[in-house]
């Protein structure tokens, strides 16, 4: 298989990914979410504070509010990311709303409890983390739902901030508005929303670093390859990481040769392995994890 047709299929894989993580996200969003009005961060979030206050649909309000932000995030992550980012936004859109014509409802129109009166937590849990991976595995896969991700994403990029830490403070201004809509009943009942939208939070994100690996971690590749130099070029052109180039001694053959040393995010190491793999699936590649990288491309070092 050529490079060229390896990377068209990676890049299948990523929109079979991300779909399937979309389907996962609005399933357990309209199922066990919205039935017991729970507000949640992000733009769904945002979505179903307009619902609940004024019945206007969900799917609505959330393209309508990524359009704007899309605009925002175009300069700092690229058409690269974007395209998957308004293939996901125009995806989820059509979801939620097929999502909720598929929801069971009562003889009076309201959405059906599918745990039954009184569990609203345990459906918030269940809701929760079926969202809180879904969005893992959308992100895993080089997408993103839009909205605050792209927030998240545009931070992530320049910071060493895991993903759940930068959702955290954009979901406790989203969630905490509740408790000012006069819509959502008295006091007691627009505490309890806040309430359980923090808690939504806190499990969404603690999933989302999860699934990404709770810090963003760093790591060290060693790659031997007769194809060192094609391994390089590819590495070099396609990471946004410098690579250098080591002289190596075999002990056993006595032979010269070139070791590559590359130092990268630990998320991104499956896309290098991916490039390694379609030059020389052969290579000998040895990846070990380190502490404290400081310098251009990872942390400032600190005082």
């Amino acid at each position: 298989m050529t490079i060229s047709n390896q990377i068209i299929l990676n890049e299948v894989r990523d929109y079979v990914g991300i779909t399937l993580g979309l389907i996962l996200y609005s399933f357990g969003f309209t199922f066990f979410l919205m039935p017991y009005e729970i507000v949640t961060g992000g733009v769904a979030g945002i979505a179903a504070i307009v619902y609940y206050a004024t019945s206007f649909p969900n799917s609505y309000t959330y393209f309508l509010v990524n359009a704007a932000l899309l605009m925002i995030g175009l300069r700092i992550l690229g058409w690269r990311f974007l395209v998957k980012t308004i293939y996901a936004i125009l995806m989820l859109t059509f979801l939620l709303a097929l999502m909720k014509e598929l929801a069971p409802t009562t003889p009076t129109g309201e959405m059906h409890k599918i745990l039954g009166e009184g569990q609203d937590f345990m459906s918030l849990v269940i809701g929760c983390l079926m969202t809180g991976s879904s969005l893992g595995i959308v992100f895993l896969n080089n997408g993103s739902t839009g909205g605050t991700d792209i927030i998240a994403a545009s931070v992530n990029k320049y910071k060493p901030w895991s993903l759940g830490t930068v959702l955290i403070f954009v979901d406790f201004i989203i969630i905490g508005s509740c408790f000012f809509i006069p819509q959502f009943g008295e006091t007691l009942h627009r505490v309890k929303m806040c309430v359980f939208g923090f808690c939504t939070m806190i499990i969404e994100n603690f999933m989302l670093d999860y699934i990404m690996n709770r810090q963003r971690s760093s790591v060290q590749f060693m790659i031997f390859s007769s194809k060192w130099q094609e391994i390089a070029n590819a590495l070099g052109t396609n990471t946004d990481h410098g690579v250098t180039i080591l002289d190596g001694h075999g002990w056993y053959t006595g032979q010269q040769r070139k070791v590559i040393c590359l130092l990268a995010r630990k998320s991104e190491s499956s896309y290098i392995f991916r490039l390694i793999k379609m030059i020389d699936p052969n290579a000998f590649v040895s990846q070990s994890a380190v502490i404290g990288v400081y310098g251009e491309g990872f942390d400032q070092i600190k005082n």
